[in-house]
């Protein structure tokens, strides 16, 4: 069977190492690739396939598209208005976000204490995902730090449709302040600037979800406060669609300790 990542860049994802450390250790043998497919690219690649494939990991900037050419939705995925994962073969393709699920699975990994507001910098389908699993962890306030109002409104929605009713309040990335236990980011380490970061210090615990370049200034700023890593999503979301696409329990340490050592060669040791 056949899997692949699909986005635009996505020659430095570590999807590939993750999920065939996972195939190697079941004793499956599966493929998995990185293909570049771009944005409006998406119905015509799956159209193309053929019965070898079995699913798909979908990254920026097809999350929302992803929608679009599956026949059934996950309520997670309807939910966060975007999805990661196609899974193929059946009946119907199935598009399902594992990354809201993933999200609360590696804050609980690293930060077992309360939730109750948080904030997310950046407005994209990440951000939304993010967000949606800061109220799954008990957040009743979300703030949301863009670049403008109109580039947050799908994203907003999203979180405003969770059925807790959270409180959502956008805010201006440049100038806001940062509210609650947990602050995530989603932007570019280049838009990590001294005052952004400065801003984030009152929170109890920092969340980035690049796990590339590494430590980005978001992260450096941690010191001895929980961090949640980028890798740490990867891992989280990569388990739960190993399993969508396998039938199998993922080895999540095994997937994990292959990331680890992929970053570490990509780092020169």
């Amino acid at each position: 069977m056949r899997c692949a990542v699909l986005g635009d860049p996505v020659a430095h994802s570590l999807s590939p190492v993750l999920h065939r450390a996972g195939y190697d250790a079941a004793g499956l043998d599966w493929s998995y690739e990185a293909r570049r497919v771009p944005a409006g690219g998406l119905a015509a690649f799956v159209g193309g396939l053929d019965g070898q494939w079995r699913g798909l990991s979908v990254t920026a900037p097809l999350k929302r598209e992803v929608l679009e050419v599956a026949g059934t939705v996950t309520d997670r995925a309807r939910l966060a208005g975007a999805a990661n994962t196609l899974v193929l073969g059946g009946a119907e393709i199935l598009a399902d976000n594992t990354d809201l699920p993933g999200a609360v699975a590696a804050v609980r990994e690293r930060y077992d204490g309360p939730v109750s507001a948080a904030t997310v910098l950046g407005a994209g389908a990440t951000a939304a995902s993010t967000g949606l699993a800061l109220v799954e962890l008990g957040a009743r306030t979300v703030r949301v730090l863009a670049r403008s109002a109109a580039r947050a409104a799908e994203t907003v929605a999203a979180i405003e449709r969770h059925p807790a009713a959270p409180r959502v309040v956008v805010g201006d990335l440049a100038s806001d302040q940062v509210v609650g236990e947990v602050v995530v980011s989603t932007i570019p380490a280049s838009a990590q600037g001294s005052d952004l970061v400065a801003r984030c210090a009152p929170a109890a615990v920092l969340f980035e979800v690049l796990y590339e370049p590494w430590p980005t200034p978001f992260a450096r700023s941690a010191g001895s406060r929980p961090l949640v890593g980028g890798l740490d999503l990867l891992v989280h979301q990569a388990a739960l669609q190993f399993e969508l696409f396998t039938g199998q329990a993922a080895p999540l340490a095994t997937m994990r300790a292959a990331g680890e050592q992929a970053l570490v060669e990509r780092a020169g040791g």
